[in-house]
C-alpha cells in the first residue's frame, strides 16, 4: 500500500512525527476500529479518528438526536435533531475525511448479539453510558482479543483505560468493575449532569489511545486507569490487577 499525493499532503503533520511516520498512517489507513455510541464521548470519538484515516469506522447506536443532546455532542447541530445518530454521524465523518469508510449500525448492544454487532476490529472504543453495554462489549473484547479503549465521563471527571484481558498479566473492564449488569447502576448525565467540554477531553484521550493501539507509540497504557479531575484540575493514574476469579478473563471465566 502506498499513500497517494493527496494522502500525503493531508496525513502529513502524522508523517514528520518520528513515532507515526508513513508506515503507522498506513496502519491507520488499513484498521477497522469499532465506535460503541455517538455520544459525548463518541462525537470526538469519530471526528479524530475520521480525521486520522482510519480506514473503517463501525458505529453502532441506536439512539436519535435530541435537543439535550447539543451542549457535548459536537458531531450534531440543531438540524440533526430527531435523526438517527448514526446517520447524522455518517454525513459529520464524510465532511471530515472521504477516507474513512463508515458503517452505521442502528442497534443496542448485549451479550447475545455483541459478536455479530462488532464483528471484526483492530480496536474497540466504548463510550456507552451503562454497565450492561460495557461488560456485554468488554466480555467480546476480551474473547476476541480485540483491544478495548473504555473511557467514561461524569459531572467533571474523566476515566479513561485501556484493556487486554486475554493476556496472562492484564485485566480486562470486568475486573475493573466487577459483575456489575444493571444498567440502572450506571448513573446517567441527565441525574447528574456534565460539562459538555469534559465530553470532549474524554473522547479526543480515547482516539488517542486508538491511534496509540494501532500506530503503536509511546509507552504501553494495557492496565492502567486514567483519572482527570477538571475541578481541581489534576490527573491520576492508576494500575488495575487481573482478577484471577473473573468470569471473562480469570479462573472463574464460563465454558466458552
Amino acid at each position: 500500500m502506498n499513500l497517494s499525493d493527496e494522502q500525503l499532503d493531508r496525513y502529513a503533520r502524522h508523517i514528520v512525527l518520528r513515532e507515526i511516520g508513513g508506515e503507522g498512517q498506513m496502519k491507520l489507513l488499513a484498521a477497522t476500529v469499532a465506535v460503541i455510541g455517538t455520544g459525548g464521548i463518541g462525537s470526538p470519538v469519530i471526528q479524530y479518528l475520521a480525521a486520522a484515516g482510519i480506514g473503517r469506522l463501525r458505529v453502532i447506536d441506536d439512539d436519535h438526536v435530541s435537543l439535550d443532546n447539543l451542549q457535548r455532542q459536537t458531531l450534531f447541530g440543531t438540524a440533526d435533531v430527531g435523526r438517527p445518530k448514526v446517520e447524522a454521524a455518517a454525513d459529520a465523518a464524510a465532511r471530515l475525511n472521504a477516507d474513512a469508510r463508515f458503517e452505521g449500525v442502528r442497534a443496542r448492544i448485549a451479550a447475545g448479539n455483541a459478536a455479530a454487532l462488532i464483528g471484526a476490529a483492530d480496536v474497540i472504543v466504548d463510550g456507552s453510558d451503562n454497565f450492561a453495554t460495557r461488560l456485554a462489549v468488554s466480555d467480546h473484547a476480551t474473547a476476541a482479543r480485540i483491544p478495548l479503549v473504555s473511557a467514561a465521563i461524569g459531572r467533571f471527571q474523566v476515566q479513561v483505560g485501556t484493556f487486554r484481558g486475554w493476556e496472562e498479566d492484564l485485566p480486562c473492564y470486568r475486573c475493573f468493575v466487577g459483575d456489575a449488569f444493571d444498567a440502572e447502576d450506571c448513573d446517567t448525565c441527565a441525574e447528574l449532569g456534565v460539562l459538555g467540554a469534559m465530553a470532549g477531553i474524554a473522547g479526543s484521550w480515547a482516539a488517542l489511545e486508538a491511534i496509540r493501539a494501532i500506530a503503536g507509540f509511546g509507552a504501553a497504557p494495557n492496565g492502567k486507569l486514567h483519572i482527570f479531575d477538571g475541578l481541581k484540575p489534576a490527573m491520576k493514574t492508576i494500575r488495575i490487577v487481573k482478577d484471577p476469579a473473573c468470569s471473562a478473563c480469570g479462573n472463574g471465566q464460563a465454558p466458552r
